[in-house]
């Protein structure tokens, strides 16, 4: 593409964005999940949930982006009820890429990635340059340029994955939400999307809150770590003052032995096994 990024494409966003829960509780089919949540999402930063299965991890992130209504208690996107707030107006400031998304039968991968800004569309601003632009830096910045023509229904669970990646990345919010956003990656593109999410929370100061399961990949990239067990917050902070082997006891029954990450200097978690 020969198109210019233009001054909104390369800003970095403000950091006084935050989202933040009050006495948040969330429930499926009459069974309570999450209660009387107050959580803080730093802003500009990168925030990991972690926990065990089953724990309200994923119910959190899909409360965060508006996707399941609370029984009590809200979500505030600055310092406004997310759920006052129009469907559009969320979507341009806030990025979700969800567990298991499902795209409608034969839609190329970059029909999908250029989803990623109808939220910026009106009768009066149709698809421009800057669109475009960001349309192809979201397939660039994920390696998937030369599958941009593919049908998402030939590609490999990996490049699926990365394909909705580059969706979200094309929304260009403020906020970026994603839950378990390595799964189905191997462990080189695993690396390669975090290091993506870290460079983009660093250059461009965008605040990313995201669920993993791998416990040392959570300390390595987080900046706030939030450990929940049975829908509670059992512990938050930086992640080298919060994890511990009790820590990991409590939230995944597991002994453990934490020791300092020798490439990153980040907690690292050795699980002790019952056989060795």
């Amino acid at each position: 593409m020969n198109a210019e990024p233009s001054s909104t494409i390369v800003q970095t966003f403000s950091t006084g964005v935050a989202l933040t829960t009050r006495k948040l509780t969330l429930a499926y089919d009459g069974t309570v999940v999450i209660s009387d949540l107050d959580l803080a999402i730093p802003a500009g930063k990168i925030t990991v949930l972690v926990g065990s299965n089953g724990c309200g991890k994923s119910t959190l992130l899909r409360s965060l982006a508006r996707l399941l209504k609370p029984t009590r208690g809200t979500v505030y996107l600055d310092s406004a009820s997310i759920f006052k707030l129009s469907t559009k107006e969320v979507a341009k400031r806030l990025g979700i890429l969800p567990q298991g998304p499902i795209a409608p039968e034969g839609l190329t991968v970059r029909d999908l990635v250029a989803q990623g800004r109808y939220p910026h569309q009106s009768w009066l601003q149709q698809w421009s340059k800057e669109d475009e632009w960001l349309v192809e830096q979201a397939l660039a910045i994920t390696n998937m340029t030369v599958l941009a023509d593919r049908s998402l229904d030939t590609l490999s669970g990996g490049q699926r994955q990365r394909a909705w990646i580059a969706m979200s990345l094309a929304q260009d919010t403020e906020i970026l939400l994603l839950d378990e956003p390595t799964t189905f990656l191997d462990l080189a593109h695993q690396i390669e999307v975090l290091d993506l999410l870290y460079e983009l929370n660093q250059t461009k100061g965008r605040t990313i809150v995201m669920v993993l399961h791998d416990l040392n990949q959570a300390c390595r990239y987080a900046e706030h770590l939030v450990a929940i067990a049975q829908g509670q917050v059992v512990a938050q902070g930086a992640p080298d003052q919060i994890m511990t082997e009790a820590l990991v006891q409590e939230v995944f029954g597991l002994e453990s032995r934490i020791i300092q990450d020798p490439v990153a200097g980040t907690p690292l978690c050795i699980p002790v096994s019952r056989h060795r």
